[in-house]
């Protein structure tokens, strides 16, 4: 058991039947009244946002989460196969589980799953990824008034915007937490 005034972000709880993790907290202290706690938290499970106030004193049941490194193998339709690279298992989550980086996996992508007990809850990709573009238009000599950049279609199907330099066929570095391109490989 955890008292809510630990509460951390990234803190990992069971409340109300689910799985929660500490987005944002805020210890009050009101005048003569006892403390509270407010702490914003997500769903492990289906991603929703809540937010609770708890008395000082509460306490919640803590949760441990095994972190095992798996690579991506392939996608049918919204179920997506990784391969434990330990036990050679071979998992299938489906896309509500692995959120928004589905738009960065390509094939034999090293990833992070979170484990509760046997239950896989969510994919962590590396912060770096190399990818290929497949599509994008020709960059025109002396075209900077859209800000020197335009859209380009990465071989996963995702859309960045990459300087006007850059042609089909060239490997460049993205960042998976904010889409940003970072440079060429």
């Amino acid at each position: 058991m955890i008292s809510v005034t630990d509460l951390r972000n990234g803190t990992k709880v069971e409340m109300d039947g689910g799985l929660w993790e500490c987005l944002d907290f805020q210890h009050q202290k009101i005048g003569r009244g006892g403390a509270k706690v407010v702490a914003k938290f997500r769903n492990l499970e289906n991603g929703s946002i809540v937010e609770r106030t708890f008395n000082a004193s509460e306490k919640l049941s803590d949760i441990f989460i095994d972190y095992k490194t798996m690579q991506f193998l392939f996608a049918d339709g919204d179920l997506f196969t990784f391969m434990d690279l330990e036990t050679y298992d071979q998992p299938t989550l489906d896309r509500a589980q692995i959120g928004d980086a589905a738009k960065w996996l390509k094939p034999n992508t090293e990833v992070t799953v979170d484990y509760y007990g046997e239950k896989p809850l969510k994919v962590t990709l590396p912060n770096v990824i190399e990818l290929a573009i497949t599509e994008t238009d020709p960059g025109v000599k002396g075209d900077t008034v859209s800000g020197g950049s335009k859209p380009a279609t990465l071989e996963t199907g995702a859309v960045v915007q990459v300087p006007l330099f850059v042609d089909p066929g060239t490997i460049v570095r993205v960042d998976t937490r904010s889409g940003e391109y970072l440079g060429r490989a």
